[in-house]
């Protein structure tokens, strides 16, 4: 029997929402006759995970040192097959500034951006002067859009330049594109395709941490509600986006699309949430995959390159 060790909780802001993940995840992986064990993540870690010496890791783990490549790199030094991106991929996806060069380099199209950094002068004039409000202040390094804020006040501008630089001295501005919110998870190795296209619809102003994780507050429609050729569009550049950032097992990427039906890539998540709310299991639902057997399919993908 393959003894499956599920990681989840850990340190990042994104806590709450990786247990929940886990228990779901462990749930499930035993009602498929797995053999299954949960960690929450702590220093002690490395130690615990030799006790157990699984034949693979499912990490249901979100944000800092989860899905940022640290886990993964550790993983690799100890020789467990773990699920999802390996270390590169995690850890450029996390960066949404890197995601944006990687994505800038291959053509791939995404809302203009600026970086600055917190020692930076004069950030509220430069942003003034190179955007039109609205315009999407972000922290570089966060998930569920923690640190994520869309300022339509010139007078707002200090205070929320000031709040997202608290989560770290990397500061992302981005031009702001009304339209409509997509996802899109992709599942796969050398082989990776996409699960059926996600529209979100928010009960606040984006789809925040407060929308993702209250019941009602949020709306899944799958498939969404879009003409054929935007459908394939959107599904092409998600693919790209998956394949230039070196992506496996699985991820899901954020897409808008303007009132011309032109998608653009918000970001990358190498480990999106596996909640009884999350966009995932969803999707794959719709496409007729239970969530048992997507979990069995994405353990079966860490264990291909064993």
């Amino acid at each position: 029997m393959t003894k499956v060790l599920v990681l989840m909780g850990g340190l990042s802001t994104e806590r709450e929402v990786s247990l929940r993940s886990g228990m779901a995840v462990s749930e499930a992986l035993m009602k498929k006759g797995y053999d299954v064990e949960s960690l929450d993540i702590t220093k002690e870690t490395i130690g615990k995970i030799q006790e157990v010496n699984p034949d693979v890791v499912f990490l249901a783990l979100h944000g800092k040192y989860g899905e940022d490549g640290c886990i993964q790199g550790m993983l690799e030094w100890m020789g467990y097959p773990y699920t999802g991106p390996g270390v590169a991929s995690s850890a450029i996806c996390m960066d949404k500034i890197l995601t944006k060069r990687i994505l800038v380099n291959h053509n791939i199209p995404t809302p203009r951006f600026m970086e600055f950094k917190s020692f930076d002068k004069g950030i509220k004039d430069i942003i003034l002067e190179k955007f039109s409000l609205p315009v999407v202040l972000k922290a570089c390094c966060q998930g569920s859009s923690i640190g994520v804020s869309i300022v339509n006040d010139e007078k707002q501008l200090d205070k929320e330049i000031e709040e997202i630089l608290k989560y770290g001295d990397s500061l992302l501005v981005e031009e702001f594109i009304k339209g409509t919110e997509l996802t899109v998870p992709i599942i796969g190795n050398e082989n990776y395709r996409a699960l059926p296209v996600i529209e979100i619809t928010s009960e606040n102003e984006f789809y925040d941490f407060e929308s993702k994780y209250t019941q009602g507050m949020c709306q899944h429609i799958i498939p969404a509600r879009i003409d054929e050729v935007t459908y394939k569009a959107v599904e092409k550049t998600a693919l790209q986006a998956y394949g230039a950032a070196g992506c496996r097992g699985l991820s899901r990427v954020d897409i808008i699309i303007d009132e011309n039906n032109q998608p653009y890539v918000i970001e990358i998540n190498t480990l999106p949430g596996m909640t009884s709310m999350s966009l995932f299991p969803d999707s794959a639902r719709y496409a007729g995959i239970e969530f048992p057997e997507l979990l069995d399919e994405l353990v079966k993908l860490a264990l291909e390159g064993k």
